[in-house]
């Protein structure tokens, strides 16, 4: 090998959002420290790419998954994933052989949530991985015990949402606290995550290091709970721009959304409002509201009597919207960091998805969570009773429905609550200081790099 040889790290991402956008921000931090990345997923989301003005040092691996106009309504969220697994491995393969035959072969692999195939592909030739875990280190350690010994303890008590489940090392939860996935509630057209959940702790056999989208101050607890595995808390991977206060990043971003949509003037709207005044509402790009859903969370706002900015991505027919629009502002899409950051946002009522609650976080945002599945309804406990940052709303017992005065107690409780709001500001300091010089997530990111590069 000649001296020239770059330091390459080939990522693989899932192609949704939520872990595209972690996942590119995980780039920028290599980048920064003078590492070759290969960004490999599929076409339908390279193709939404700017990719002329991407930074030096990044390229491009995309192939196709078989939906490169991406998912379709008529495809099923398992048809989906299987088909990016079943391109994905020839596709892989094929990147890391011809990186080789130059001469220049990857150092590294890293593979985001729902991608565990990656790993295997990456040991069949040669190549050590490492997970990019893009959920809380307390889910990652759920799973884990789940597949290993506890598995019958959380079955055998499935139907009793308020039975203890103490994991070794884990905050203490309930059975509704654990991911929807796990419970019986579930619907069976699901069962399937519950075999990538198992693909994934099966992976870590081969390549037990993870690297964790959240902050060493954040969940301390749970980022050591697991004997087995290394994880190494390497966020917020938010923007860089949103954690700098003011510092030049011109050499630090890939760009602030990479799926903006044609901007409204929602920032216009919100340099109107009083500070800390405005109520934000988004649900993220998976979860949506029934009808009956929709109806309660407007009736909620309005009735709180607070402006809000509300994204909704649903072609949901409201009543009463003239009267919502003199109120707040409905909006198809916005730059959400951007939103959080401003100073007219007093609360954000979330779904509670990763990403969501980290840029909250790392923005000083107290939250109501209005949690739906999958982690979110761990996220939610965590918001409540560990970080103290917000509150989560109750379910109707018959058709879990959330009253419209269920959402108004929320609000009311987030924007007026002294204590929230000081828990807000100060996780919003402590996930500023994770990334800053000689913080604990900046010397995690170096130590990953030491050890796979050497």
């Amino acid at each position: 090998m000649t001296g020239n040889k770059k330091n390459k790290i080939l990522i693989v991402a899932y192609p949704k959002q939520g872990l595209i956008n972690p996942s590119l921000r995980f780039a920028n931090h290599l980048l920064n420290l003078g590492v070759h990345v290969t960004f490999s997923t599929s076409f339908s989301v390279i193709r939404r790419f700017d990719t002329k003005t991407t930074r030096n040092g990044l390229t491009f691996a995309p192939f196709t998954d078989g939906h490169d106009n991406g998912q379709q309504p008529t495809t099923t969220l398992e048809q989906f994933i299987s088909d990016f697994a079943t391109n994905g491995v020839p596709a892989v393969a094929e990147i890391i052989t011809a990186a080789a035959s130059t001469g220049q072969p990857f150092d590294h692999l890293v593979y985001t949530t729902i991608s565990p195939w990656a790993a295997k592909v990456a040991d069949a030739h040669g190549l050590e991985s490492t997970l990019l875990w893009c959920q809380p280190a307390i889910v990652l350690g759920v799973y884990y015990y789940y597949f290993n010994g506890y598995e019958d303890l959380i079955s055998c008590n499935n139907d009793n949402p308020t039975f203890p489940i103490n994991l070794p090392g884990l905050p203490s939860l309930t059975i509704a606290d654990l991911p929807s996935f796990l419970l019986s509630s579930c619907p069976k057209e699901l069962d399937f995550v519950i075999q990538i959940m198992k693909d994934h702790i099966d992976a870590l056999k081969i390549a037990p290091r993870v690297l964790v989208n959240t902050f060493d101050e954040l969940e301390i607890e749970s980022v050591r709970a697991v004997e087995n595995l290394v994880m190494l808390p390497v966020g917020p991977l938010i923007p860089s721009e949103f954690l700098l206060d003011g510092k030049d990043s011109s050499n630090d971003s890939l760009g602030c959304d990479l799926f903006e949509k044609p901007e409204e003037d929602y920032i216009k709207w919100l340099n109107t409002k009083p500070k800390s005044s405005v109520v934000y509402a988004s649900f993220g790009t998976l979860s949506s509201l029934t009808t009956d859903e929709a109806e309660e969370m407007a009736s909620g706002l309005l009735e709180s009597g607070r402006p809000f900015l509300w994204v909704m991505r649903d072609s949901v027919k409201l009543k009463n919207i003239e009267v919502i629009k003199k109120q707040g502002m409905i909006v198809s899409w916005c730059s959400q960091v951007e939103v959080l950051n401003h100073q007219a946002v007093g609360c954000f009522l979330t779904h509670c998805g990763w990403n969501s609650t980290m840029e909250a976080l790392a923005s000083g945002v107290p939250t109501v969570a209005f949690a739906q599945w999958s982690d979110q309804t761990t996220i939610a406990k965590m918001i409540e009773d560990v970080w103290k940052t917000g509150v989560k709303v109750k379910r109707r017992e018959e058709d879990g429905v959330v009253e419209g005065n269920e959402i108004k107690r929320g609000v009311e409780m987030v924007m007026e609550d002294g204590e929230i709001r000081r828990n807000a500001k100060k996780w919003r300091e402590l996930a500023r200081q994770a990334l800053d010089n000689g913080g604990s997530s900046t010397i995690n990111i170096q130590a990953f790099l030491d050890g796979v590069l050497n």
